[in-house]
Protein backbone atom coordinates (compact mmCIF):
# COMPACT_ATOMS: atom_id res chain seq x y z
CA UNK A 1 0.00 0.00 0.00
CA UNK A 2 1.29 3.47 -0.92
CA UNK A 3 1.16 5.74 2.14
CA UNK A 4 3.18 8.42 0.35
CA UNK A 5 0.54 9.78 -2.01
CA UNK A 6 0.18 13.35 -3.21
CA UNK A 7 -0.94 14.66 0.18
CA UNK A 8 2.39 13.56 1.71
CA UNK A 9 4.65 13.97 -1.32
CA UNK A 10 3.80 17.61 -2.00
CA UNK A 11 5.20 18.75 1.36
CA UNK A 12 7.74 16.01 2.04
CA UNK A 13 10.88 17.98 1.21
CA UNK A 14 9.73 20.90 3.34
CA UNK A 15 9.35 18.60 6.32
CA UNK A 16 12.88 17.18 6.04
CA UNK A 17 14.74 20.31 4.91
CA UNK A 18 16.57 20.66 8.24
CA UNK A 19 17.75 17.05 8.36
CA UNK A 20 21.48 16.44 7.75
CA UNK A 21 22.62 15.45 4.28
CA UNK A 22 26.38 15.99 4.08
CA UNK A 23 27.39 13.52 6.84
CA UNK A 24 24.98 10.92 5.45
CA UNK A 25 26.44 11.21 1.97
CA UNK A 26 30.01 11.03 3.30
CA UNK A 27 29.20 7.93 5.38
CA UNK A 28 27.56 6.13 2.46
CA UNK A 29 30.20 7.19 -0.08
CA UNK A 30 32.95 5.75 2.11
CA UNK A 31 31.18 2.38 2.16
CA UNK A 32 30.30 2.38 -1.53
CA UNK A 33 33.86 3.09 -2.64
CA UNK A 34 33.98 2.66 -6.42
CA UNK A 35 30.87 0.47 -6.47
CA UNK A 36 27.22 1.28 -7.13
CA UNK A 37 24.61 1.85 -4.42
CA UNK A 38 20.97 0.83 -4.10
CA UNK A 39 18.58 3.02 -2.11
CA UNK A 40 15.43 1.31 -0.86
CA UNK A 41 12.60 3.79 -0.53
CA UNK A 42 14.40 6.43 -2.57
CA UNK A 43 11.43 8.81 -2.35
CA UNK A 44 12.19 12.36 -3.47
CA UNK A 45 15.93 11.69 -3.66
CA UNK A 46 16.94 13.68 -0.57
CA UNK A 47 20.03 11.46 -0.19
CA UNK A 48 20.27 9.79 -3.61
CA UNK A 49 20.75 12.99 -5.61
CA UNK A 50 23.68 14.39 -3.57
CA UNK A 51 25.19 10.90 -3.29
CA UNK A 52 25.06 10.62 -7.07
CA UNK A 53 26.62 14.07 -7.36
CA UNK A 54 29.40 12.84 -5.06
CA UNK A 55 30.34 10.24 -7.67
CA UNK A 56 28.39 7.15 -6.60
CA UNK A 57 26.21 5.41 -9.18
CA UNK A 58 22.79 5.19 -7.48
CA UNK A 59 19.77 3.04 -8.34
CA UNK A 60 16.55 3.42 -6.38
CA UNK A 61 13.44 1.42 -5.56
CA UNK A 62 10.18 3.06 -4.52
CA UNK A 63 6.46 2.33 -4.57
CA UNK A 64 5.16 5.91 -4.75
CA UNK A 65 4.77 7.59 -8.18
CA UNK A 66 4.07 10.86 -6.40
CA UNK A 67 7.37 10.81 -4.49
CA UNK A 68 9.26 9.71 -7.60
CA UNK A 69 7.78 12.62 -9.55
CA UNK A 70 9.55 14.98 -7.10
CA UNK A 71 12.79 13.04 -7.57
CA UNK A 72 12.63 13.20 -11.36
CA UNK A 73 12.07 16.97 -11.23
CA UNK A 74 15.39 17.60 -9.44
CA UNK A 75 18.59 18.56 -11.29
CA UNK A 76 20.87 15.55 -11.60
CA UNK A 77 18.08 13.00 -11.15
CA UNK A 78 18.48 11.90 -14.76
CA UNK A 79 21.59 10.00 -13.66
CA UNK A 80 19.61 7.90 -11.18
CA UNK A 81 17.81 4.79 -12.41
CA UNK A 82 14.62 3.78 -10.60
CA UNK A 83 12.68 0.55 -10.19
CA UNK A 84 9.03 1.05 -9.21
CA UNK A 85 7.86 -1.47 -6.65
CA UNK A 86 7.86 -2.68 -3.05
CA UNK A 87 11.46 -2.55 -1.84
CA UNK A 88 10.96 -5.73 0.20
CA UNK A 89 10.59 -7.76 -2.99
CA UNK A 90 11.27 -5.64 -6.11
CA UNK A 91 14.36 -6.52 -8.13
CA UNK A 92 16.80 -3.94 -9.50
CA UNK A 93 19.18 -4.87 -12.31
CA UNK A 94 22.79 -5.59 -11.40
CA UNK A 95 24.66 -6.09 -8.15
CA UNK A 96 25.67 -3.43 -5.65
CA UNK A 97 28.45 -2.68 -3.21
CA UNK A 98 26.05 -0.83 -0.94
CA UNK A 99 22.33 -0.89 -0.14
CA UNK A 100 20.77 1.53 2.31
CA UNK A 101 17.53 2.53 4.05
CA UNK A 102 17.44 5.91 5.81
CA UNK A 103 15.07 7.83 8.09
CA UNK A 104 13.13 4.90 9.62
CA UNK A 105 12.09 3.55 6.22
CA UNK A 106 12.49 -0.08 7.32
CA UNK A 107 9.54 0.58 9.66
CA UNK A 108 7.28 1.30 6.68
CA UNK A 109 7.25 -2.47 6.26
CA UNK A 110 4.55 -3.19 8.82
CA UNK A 111 5.04 -6.94 9.34
CA UNK A 112 8.01 -8.97 10.50
CA UNK A 113 7.69 -11.15 7.39
CA UNK A 114 8.07 -8.11 5.14
CA UNK A 115 11.13 -6.89 7.05
CA UNK A 116 12.72 -10.34 6.85
CA UNK A 117 11.97 -10.40 3.11
CA UNK A 118 13.66 -7.02 2.75
CA UNK A 119 16.91 -8.33 4.24
CA UNK A 120 16.78 -11.37 1.94
CA UNK A 121 16.12 -9.11 -1.05
CA UNK A 122 19.06 -6.88 -0.15
CA UNK A 123 21.37 -9.89 0.21
CA UNK A 124 20.45 -10.97 -3.32
CA UNK A 125 21.41 -7.54 -4.65
CA UNK A 126 24.75 -7.20 -2.83
CA UNK A 127 28.11 -8.43 -4.05
CA UNK A 128 30.08 -10.57 -1.55
CA UNK A 129 31.51 -8.18 1.02
CA UNK A 130 28.87 -5.56 0.21
CA UNK A 131 27.26 -3.42 2.92
CA UNK A 132 23.67 -2.85 4.05
CA UNK A 133 22.98 0.33 6.07
CA UNK A 134 19.84 1.15 8.03
CA UNK A 135 19.00 4.34 9.95
CA UNK A 136 16.13 3.76 12.37
CA UNK A 137 14.91 4.92 15.73
CA UNK A 138 15.14 2.91 18.93
CA UNK A 139 11.58 2.25 20.21
CA UNK A 140 10.88 4.71 23.02
CA UNK A 141 8.69 2.41 25.09
CA UNK A 142 10.38 3.44 28.34
CA UNK A 143 8.95 6.93 27.85
CA UNK A 144 5.34 5.75 27.77
CA UNK A 145 3.66 5.87 31.21
CA UNK A 146 2.09 2.59 32.38
CA UNK A 147 -1.40 2.16 30.99
CA UNK A 148 -0.94 4.72 28.20
CA UNK A 149 -0.32 4.10 24.51
CA UNK A 150 0.52 7.49 22.99
CA UNK A 151 3.59 9.70 23.15
CA UNK A 152 3.94 13.22 21.68
CA UNK A 153 7.06 13.73 19.56
CA UNK A 154 6.41 17.25 18.30
CA UNK A 155 4.31 20.08 19.69
CA UNK A 156 4.53 23.46 17.99
CA UNK A 157 2.17 26.21 16.81
CA UNK A 158 2.07 24.61 13.35
CA UNK A 159 2.39 20.87 14.00
CA UNK A 160 1.25 18.32 16.56
CA UNK A 161 2.72 14.83 16.31
CA UNK A 162 1.85 11.75 18.38
CA UNK A 163 3.05 8.15 18.16
CA UNK A 164 0.45 5.58 19.17
CA UNK A 165 1.94 2.24 20.20
CA UNK A 166 0.44 -1.25 19.93
CA UNK A 167 2.94 -3.05 22.13
CA UNK A 168 1.33 -6.49 21.82
CA UNK A 169 1.79 -6.43 18.03
CA UNK A 170 4.97 -4.30 17.88
CA UNK A 171 3.08 -1.69 15.88
CA UNK A 172 2.96 2.08 15.87
CA UNK A 173 0.83 4.70 14.15
CA UNK A 174 2.31 8.16 13.72
CA UNK A 175 -0.38 10.85 13.82
CA UNK A 176 0.27 14.31 12.37
CA UNK A 177 -1.91 17.41 12.74
CA UNK A 178 -0.87 20.49 10.75
CA UNK A 179 -2.21 23.76 12.13
CA UNK A 180 -2.80 27.26 10.80
CA UNK A 181 -4.54 30.13 12.60
CA UNK A 182 -5.19 27.83 15.54
CA UNK A 183 -7.13 25.27 13.51
CA UNK A 184 -6.26 21.87 12.04
CA UNK A 185 -5.75 22.31 8.30
CA UNK A 186 -4.57 18.80 7.50
CA UNK A 187 -4.12 15.54 9.32
CA UNK A 188 -2.73 12.17 8.37
CA UNK A 189 -1.69 8.97 10.09
CA UNK A 190 0.92 6.45 8.98
CA UNK A 191 1.47 2.90 10.25
CA UNK A 192 4.89 1.52 11.18
CA UNK A 193 6.37 -1.61 12.71
CA UNK A 194 9.03 -0.72 15.23
CA UNK A 195 12.00 -3.06 15.41
CA UNK A 196 14.83 -3.62 17.88
CA UNK A 197 18.56 -3.66 16.98
CA UNK A 198 18.94 -7.29 18.05
CA UNK A 199 15.97 -8.27 15.90
CA UNK A 200 17.55 -6.58 12.88
CA UNK A 201 20.81 -8.42 13.56
CA UNK A 202 18.93 -11.72 13.48
CA UNK A 203 17.24 -10.79 10.21
CA UNK A 204 20.64 -9.98 8.78
CA UNK A 205 22.08 -13.31 9.95
CA UNK A 206 19.18 -15.16 8.34
CA UNK A 207 20.03 -13.41 5.06
CA UNK A 208 23.74 -14.24 5.22
CA UNK A 209 24.97 -10.94 6.61
CA UNK A 210 26.75 -10.04 9.85
CA UNK A 211 26.87 -6.85 11.90
CA UNK A 212 29.88 -4.79 10.83
CA UNK A 213 29.39 -1.69 12.99
CA UNK A 214 26.71 0.31 14.77
CA UNK A 215 26.66 3.99 15.72
CA UNK A 216 24.27 6.45 17.31
CA UNK A 217 24.42 8.83 14.35
CA UNK A 218 26.09 9.54 11.02
CA UNK A 219 29.02 11.19 12.81
CA UNK A 220 29.95 7.70 14.11
CA UNK A 221 29.24 8.62 17.73
CA UNK A 222 29.01 5.53 19.98
CA UNK A 223 25.72 3.69 20.26
CA UNK A 224 24.66 3.45 23.93
CA UNK A 225 21.68 2.47 26.05
CA UNK A 226 20.54 6.11 25.88
CA UNK A 227 20.66 6.38 22.08
CA UNK A 228 17.35 7.23 20.44
CA UNK A 229 18.35 5.93 17.02
CA UNK A 230 21.10 3.91 15.41
CA UNK A 231 23.00 3.63 12.16
CA UNK A 232 23.69 -0.08 11.65
CA UNK A 233 25.94 -1.58 8.99
CA UNK A 234 25.86 -5.27 8.06
CA UNK A 235 28.23 -6.98 5.64
CA UNK A 236 27.35 -9.79 3.27
CA UNK A 237 29.44 -12.86 3.97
Amino acid sequence: MNHFGEDVAKDYDKGVKDMPVVPVVQFLRDLAGDGPALELGIGTGRIAVPLSQAGVAVHGIDLSPEMLARLHAKPGAERIAVTVGDFATAKAPGRFQLAYLVFNTISNLTTQDAQVACFANVAEHLVPGGFFVIEVGVPQLQRIPPGETARPFNISPTHLGFDEYDIANQGMISHHYHLADGAVQRRFSMPFRYVWPAELDLMARMAGMALHERFEDWDRSPFTSDSRKHISVWRKQ
